[in-house]
């Protein structure tokens, strides 16, 4: 069978060519549609219709495509833009489409190499042989996926095409066409998690530079920002006033026996510029016969370092030793970029926020309340929310978060310009700052600037034998991106691990931050993330339970209402006929939550009529196990695990009681009470120690 079929004669494009491609989307403020792309233009600036702040210049440039394809995308990608979507498709954001079109002209080019002239000569054979190579190459499945996608765009969108030149089939009839099945995706989140043994130290760095470092920074960047911007000093006509602050910097380097600054290939090796920089004049000044005498002489007694170094002590302790021993002028840059890049893991990671939404926090975005004390109660900062929210400009939404992200929130403000509103611009120091209109960094930025921090970190530690480096995961180093911190914060809140990253937070006072202000303020928030991941970790705990057969050796006045609940959740994963994967798991405690849940001291089999850690009213929440009254309570039920906290408990009341002579008798009573509750629960209520001794 051929791959390629004789296409019908074409009909031209029936858009007219003035035609505005951005249609009725809604546009920047500061554009003016009359000003932007139209149909017959080879470049589509898409620009004007992204109206967050985190990309800066999209275009379309048909020119990259075959030339045989140039008018049917151009059909294609117009329909795409300004008209309405066919019946049960969403309107695709232009960031979308952008890369969409990407997607596309892979197509495109691989189907012009087999012979294609037309998208009607399209066949099946051609779409299967695309397929396979697809999976061929490797990859992702979700980037095969995305390439796929903008193959069948020209199926889906086959009325807004000229006649004649239309997809012949749907691309889903296609062998393998949905890799895995039909139901191989769904709408599971698919972005992966960042392990906790990357998330540990990667955290405790980019604290340590928030906290830390930042200040040696801003020193430095003070030093740096002095160098480049002092305007040349107005001399006489023998550069006497130039000679004269020569000398009093050069009789400051012999005072502080510090070498000259080098690392040029001037005479020497001495960085001649550097040196000119310092006292504000030309680099010819220093150059100069007199001058030049004055520089020698000096480099004879000091010496010459290997690079142009800043006189700013970057002392700041780490492992009672200086961070840095010294640093040249040309590191400063890069020093910005680190820290920039440490503030947004802070504030990504620690509030919850999607990326667009830290992109879009502005200068006075935090806000602090205090208590009757006068001591800050909780912090606030406020930003943009788009997804789910119904307007492309996004709405108002406030976060409650901890004294870590609001540290970082305020050495932004000090990072960027007093003019500069974006917290997330890109910094006065890099090379690109004047060339930039000064909108957020977009997330390719963010993600380069995430993977040098994390080179930035395994080379130091590496070059000071330190063992808190980034580890790789199956022998590579992880790929950091944007998209991950949201997520992986949810698993962990579920999760709560040890290790290293323990130490930096407490995931139960900061998920109480979170819940009770994003949540609040925007239907896209974090809760119910955070809440699908702890349903998940407690699925897992009770088929865990199951499997052990914890459920048949339960304790407590609901042992037997949770062993029948349990029973029953087995029979519906047995019903699987293997061990549930995450989907599957997510899937069944949505339909089938026996509403058991697993804790410490207690497996609490909810009844909202007989709880007491919550109101009647409050039926539809779950129980509040940090309210839980487990010996009081009838929801209560204990497994071996709950049964030996109880008993470690008890060994510290006796431990505690044993000294009961030094306790206040109000404190020993309440304590002794307790013990005998413990003892009765555990089936052996013997005298408390103090008790024991008076006998």
């Amino acid at each position: 069978m051929d791959l390629i079929a004789t296409p019908p004669p074409v009909v031209g494009s029936r858009v007219r060519p003035d035609a505005l491609v951005l249609g009725k989307r809604p546009l920047r403020r500061d554009t003016a549609r009359r000003t932007t792309s139209r149909f017959v233009d080879d470049v589509w600036d898409l620009t004007p219709a992204v109206l967050q702040d985190t990309a800066n210049c999209l275009r379309i440039r048909f020119s990259t495509l075959p030339a045989v394809f140039r008018p049917v995308a151009k059909d294609l990608f117009f329909a795409l833009l300004a008209h309405k979507p066919p019946p049960g498709l969403n309107e695709l954001t232009v960031t979308t489409i952008h890369g969409l079109f990407g997607a596309a002209r892979a197509f495109l080019t691989w189907a012009q190499t087999l012979g294609a002239a037309s998208i009607s000569g399209v066949t099946p054979d051609l779409l299967r042989r695309y397929n396979h190579d697809l999976i061929a190459q490797g990859g992702s499945i979700e980037r095969r996926d995305h390439k796929r996608r903008a193959v069948r765009l020209f199926w889906l969108y086959r009325d807004a095409l000229p006649e004649g030149d239309r997809l012949a089939l749907d691309p889903l009839l296609v062998d393998d066409w949905i890799e895995g099945g039909a139901g191989r995706r769904g709408r599971e989140n698919t972005t992966p998690r960042i392990p906790e043994a990357v998330m540990g130290p990667l955290l405790v760095w980019a604290l340590r530079f928030v906290h830390d470092f930042s200040d040696n920074i801003f020193a430095g960047l003070a030093e740096w920002t002095a160098l480049h911007t002092r305007r040349h000093c107005q001399t006489s006509s023998d550069g006497r006033g130039a000679r004269d602050r020569l000398t009093v910097l050069l009789d400051r380097y012999r005072a502080a026996d510090r070498p000259l600054p080098g690392g040029t290939s001037g005479p020497r090796g001495l960085s001649m510029r550097h040196l000119a920089r310092e006292i504000g004049c030309s680099q010819r000044s220093v150059l100069e016969p007199g001058a030049r005498q004055l520089v020698d002489a000096t480099a004879d007694i000091v010496g010459v370092a290997d690079d142009a170094y800043l006189w700013t002590a970057f002392d700041a302790p780490l492992d009672d030793r200086p961070w840095q021993d010294s640093v040249a002028a040309t590191e400063v840059q890069n020093l910005v970029r680190l820290l920039h890049a440490a503030a947004y893991i802070v504030i990504a990671y620690l509030s919850g926020m999607r990326d667009s939404e830290v992109k879009h926090l502005r200068r006075g975005c935090l806000s602090r309340e205090t208590d009757s004390t006068g001591r800050i109660s909780r912090c606030r900062v406020t930003s943009q929310t788009f997804k789910g929210e119904g307007s492309p400009w996004g709405v108002e939404a406030t976060w409650i978060v901890g004294a870590p992200v609001a540290k970082a929130i305020e050495v932004l403000e000090r990072l960027q310009g007093p003019r500069q509103k974006r917290l997330f611009a890109i910094p006065p120091t890099s090379r690109h700052f004047h060339r930039t209109n000064r909108r957020a960094k977009t997330v390719t930025s963010t993600n380069t600037d995430l993977r040098y921090f994390i080179q930035w970190i395994n080379t130091y530690c590496a070059a000071r034998g330190r063992l808190d480096g980034i580890p790789l995961v199956s022998g590579r180093q992880w790929i950091l991106r944007t998209s991950q911190f949201r997520r992986t914060l949810a698993w962990f809140i579920a999760r709560r691990p040890g290790g290293t990253i323990a130490g930096a937070i407490q995931y139960r006072h900061l998920s109480i931050q979170m819940f009770e202000g994003y949540a609040g303020t925007s239907r896209s928030g974090f809760r119910a993330e955070a809440q699908q991941e702890q349903a998940l970790a407690r699925g897992e705990r009770l088929a865990a339970m199951v499997d052990g057969h914890e459920h048949q050796r339960l304790h407590g006045p609901a042992a037997a209402e949770t062993a029948a609940r349990l029973e029953k959740f087995g029979d519906r994963i047995r019903f699987l006929g293997k061990t549930p994967d995450e989907a599957q798991l997510r899937k069944l405690m949505k339909r089938s939550d026996p509403r058991i849940y697993p804790g410490t001291f207690v497996t609490c089999s909810d009844n909202p009529d007989r709880r007491l850690c919550r109101p009647p009213a409050d039926r539809a929440q779950a129980p509040a196990l940090n309210s839980c009254q487990p010996l009081a309570c009838n929801n209560a039920a204990f497994t071996e695990d709950n049964r030996t906290a109880w008993h470690h408990r008890l060994a510290l009341l006796d431990a505690q009681l044993a000294r009961g002579h030094i306790l206040a008798p109000l404190v020993r009573d309440r304590l002794a009470r307790h013990r005998d509750e413990i003892a009765s629960l555990l089936g052996h209520p013997t005298p408390a120690p103090d008790q024991q001794a008076r006998t």
